[in-house]
């Protein structure tokens, strides 16, 4: 349950790595750009 640990937040931020329990926080344009691809997808699937 430490560094070397994966599962959790400290074990990934000692590796570098992103996950469930670290997530990458993403900036207010990726936001936009990901909620945009969002609606894009519910449209096509009201469509079929």
């Amino acid at each position: 349950m430490g560094r070397g640990d994966k599962k959790t937040a400290k074990g990934k931020r000692f590796k570098g790595s992103f996950g469930k329990s670290r997530p990458v926080t993403k900036t207010p344009a990726q936001q936009a750009a990901a909620d945009k691809k969002t609606a894009e997808k519910k449209e096509t699937a009201k469509k079929s």
